[in-house]
């Protein structure tokens, strides 16, 4: 079993978040894609923008695209508030994998504009879980879904969760024949509301936002090898489009470890060794990389680490330092992880 933490949505932020709120703060970023308003907003009073109309939602769900559920969702909230644009964080989201969704959401929230989030990922819907609004950023941003520890680690990422309201004002609703499509009749016309100016307390009642579902995230731990010493027991926390697999560490975790470690995945033992770009990689080599988020992930230069290693989110990866010399077929690089 592995550790983890639970993030209930307060916390510091990361490094790279403080260093981009510094110069929007100097002004060296423009507003617009990549400055988005979950931290820059840390700086804009609250008087200025409580009950502004906003313009954006932001949506992350679990529907896919070959349904109508997507297409529906937009239309709902399309229709109540015609003045909004919507950006799509993904649909993509394996079918109520709630911690997919949520470190996905995490990984996302510091680019997103302004505005509300709605996130669905909700294999609870229409039971007791409760419906929920989470604002954060001094309130010009919104989180809304399901309280099932899918928005807290977001909530965590944009500075701390700074009230929580239970969606129970069913005037805000849509008139439903069932209880199953949360985002059609509950999430989207309260997006809706609060886009068109709506009070966030007017959503429903206010609760402790510690008494919130908290996202359960893990941790790496120390590990010692009969034969290969100290190291680290590590995750995969998520692949993406190119098979690169990204772990729960990042570059302070290995400092002890080395320019040149050994991976363990398994019966799998490989030597790999940290480079500065892809190019540094052999052919068909595994390596991993600091990637845009920070974190390390194992990586095939033009090829996938996933497949090579088949590793999948949840999976275990051990690391030590190792004694032989810096190989040559299996690499450590920082870039990114689309490369």
């Amino acid at each position: 079993m592995y550790s983890v933490t639970q993030v209930t949505g307060g916390g510091k932020l990361p490094p790279g978040v403080a260093l981009r709120n510094e110069q929007r703060r100097k002004g060296r970023c423009r507003r617009g894609v990549g400055t988005g308003p979950f931290v820059f907003s840390r700086w804009v009073p609250r008087s200025l923008i409580v009950n502004l109309m906003r313009t954006h939602v932001a949506l992350l769900t679990d529907y896919g695209l070959d349904d109508e559920f997507v297409g529906v969702l937009k239309s709902v909230i399309t229709d109540l508030a015609p003045h909004v644009r919507i950006t799509d964080i993904t649909h993509g989201v394996p079918p109520f994998d709630v911690r997919w969704g949520s470190l996905a959401l995490a990984r996302a929230i510091q680019y997103v504009p302004a505005g509300v989030i709605v996130a669905v990922v909700d294999p609870g819907v229409g039971s007791s879980r409760r419906s929920v609004a989470i604002e954060v950023a001094g309130g010009n941003g919104v989180l809304v879904g399901p309280d099932n520890g899918l928005l807290p680690p977001a909530a965590a990422m944009a500075g701390g969760a700074e009230r929580a309201f239970v969606l129970t004002n069913t005037e805000l609703h849509l008139e439903a024949p069932g209880v199953t499509f949360a985002g059609r009749d509950v999430f989207a016309p309260v997006a809706a509301h609060l886009c068109n100016g709506g009070a966030i307390e007017e959503v429903g009642e206010e609760i402790d936002s510690a008494l919130l579902m908290p996202g359960l995230v893990p941790l790496s731990s120390p590990e010692t090898h009969p034969s290969y010493g100290e190291g680290l027991r590590c995750e995969v926390t998520w692949v993406d489009h190119y098979g690169n697999c990204q772990l729960n560490i990042g570059p302070a975790d290995i400092a002890s470890i080395g320019p040149v470690m050994r991976a363990v995945v398994g019966d799998d033992v490989r030597s790999i060794r940290v480079e500065s770009h892809f190019a540094a990689l052999a052919e068909g080599a595994i390596g991993a990389v600091i990637d845009s988020y920070g974190m390390i992930a194992l990586a095939v230069d033009r090829g996938s680490a996933a497949s090579a290693l088949r590793l999948q989110a949840g999976d275990a990866v051990h690391l030590y330092k190792s004694d032989g010399p810096a190989p040559t077929s299996v690499t450590l690089r920082p870039g990114g992880s689309l490369g």
